[in-house]
């Protein structure tokens, strides 16, 4: 067996991370809507031979838009541009299982890794962004095990489709006349409570056999689906004791589900502030906290726990009484993570908004390469994750300095590759690519 390798996604924001980004003096705000802004970035990413690129997607306005760089553009869309200026790297695109149809979304991802050559991720989401259900027709958004319920039959049915035409299904034979062989391509009459698809999809089975895919969700539906269907897994932990207990309990699980730990890949987010010393990264930090709208902050945070703090003294105690635990956001992984850091740290408020401003609750480290390197290591060689999502906090100078700073210790310490070996997402991730459910000549279409 080859010897284990980092896994290093670049996870682009627009603006970059940290939520007042776009107000800084190094950032390239006015690049945000310049599909040149987001090659270049994965061109960078690709020459230091990153695994992927990731972008987060949301089918509705953010109602704080006002004071941050906060819309969405579409990513699949937007990752076809960047597919064909590029060679080697993944290509993972936020889409939701509430929100999209599986026969439509199985057609776009199945083009996107044609078009690449086999480099398309999924990252699946059931969306908690409770106002996008009116903008698709629903009086209210689904709670949050229903949105499960309906991500676990989307999977099968998607998988499916993506299935539904074997490997060699396409002969493209002109001298023959014969352009498939149609008793190798599958109607997946598929009849549940959610959906009803006959299929099968209308192009061929793609290089990867489907795309990649990735899971960002922590709750305990979110970790037990992850468990039974990501190949990759995007986390948030704050501590090396939470994001072992995670790694420990996902692999658990997968076993459970008769799947190799190997191939279940846990991916935490990590944004750093690098610096030459620690003095210089802390100040840059807080450059950044100075750029900071309460406004925003405050909505972030309610969104995020369901209170609303906008008459509270910034300066003061944060009301730890008011959380409700036991509401329907207490099931929820980013909930969870805010409540775990006023119970452990008892912050002001002020003190908390900043904590999350970084990155939104995912791991903020401020430092010199080398202490963010160190971090990297251990975390990696102590049960807590095969690789990270790097969430710069701002672009393009906060994934440059990371690049050309951090990146070559770890490759000079043997953690992180020098090239690439394969051609593919699955294969920079070391997963196999997965045989099609028809491969023995189930009931083919007429």
């Amino acid at each position: 067996m080859s010897e284990r390798k980092l896994s290093l996604n670049l996870f682009i924001y627009p603006g970059g991370h940290h939520e007042a980004a776009w107000r800084y003096k190094g950032s390239a705000a006015e690049r945000i809507l310049d599909v040149t802004f987001y090659q270049e970035l994965a061109q960078q990413a690709e020459a230091h031979k990153f695994d992927a690129i990731f972008f987060a997607d949301g089918p509705a306005l953010a109602d704080n838009v006002r004071y941050a760089q906060r819309f969405r553009f579409e990513p699949i869309t937007w990752l076809a541009a960047i597919a064909v200026a590029t060679k080697r790297i993944g290509l993972i695109a936020t889409a939701s299982t509430t929100y999209t149809e599986p026969y439509n979304l199985a057609r776009l991802f199945a083009s996107l890794d044609h078009l690449s050559g086999g480099r398309a991720g999924w990252n699946i989401v059931t969306t908690s962004t409770t106002q996008a259900a009116q903008n698709f027709g629903l009086p209210e958004h689904p709670p949050h095990h229903e949105r499960y319920e309906r991500a676990r039959e989307y999977l099968d049915v998607i998988t499916r489709l993506w299935d539904s035409w074997e490997d060699d299904a396409l002969i493209n034979d002109p001298i023959s006349g014969v352009f498939a062989e149609t008793s190798k391509i599958h109607s997946i009459d598929h009849v549940g409570k959610h959906f009803r698809v006959r299929g099968p999809l209308n192009i061929s089975r793609t290089p990867q056999g489907r795309p990649v895919y990735v899971q960002a969700g922590s709750s305990d539906d979110g970790r037990a689906f992850a468990a039974r269907f990501a190949e990759a897994i995007f986390t948030a932990h704050l501590t090396l004791a939470s994001a072992q207990e995670f790694y420990a309990d996902i692999k658990r699980q997968a076993r459970a589900f008769d799947r190799s730990p190997d191939q279940v890949k846990i991916l935490p987010g990590i944004s750093p502030f690098i610096a030459s010393t620690q003095t210089e990264a802390d100040r840059l930090q807080d450059e950044f906290n100075e750029l900071i709208q309460p406004e925003y902050s405050l909505t972030q945070l309610r969104q995020m726990i369901g209170l609303d703090l906008s008459g509270f003294d910034l300066d003061g105690p944060f009301p730890r009484h008011l959380i409700d635990t036991d509401g329907a956001r207490g099931v929820a992984s980013r909930f969870k993570l805010v409540v775990d850091i006023v119970d452990r740290e008892k912050p002001t408020i002020r003190q908390l908004v900043q904590r999350l401003a970084g990155a939104r609750g995912h791991w903020v480290i401020a430092g010199p390469p080398e202490k963010i390197a160190d971090n990297i290591q251990t975390w990696f060689e102590n049960g807590a994750a095969d690789g990270f999502n790097v969430m710069p906090p701002w672009l393009p100078g906060g994934f440059d300095v990371f690049a050309e700073q951090v990146v070559p210790i770890l490759r000079k310490r043997g953690l992180f590759r020098h090239d690439y070996t394969g051609t593919t997402l699955r294969d920079h991730y070391g997963l196999s690519r997965p045989a099609s459910v028809y491969s023995s000549n189930i009931q083919a279409i007429a």
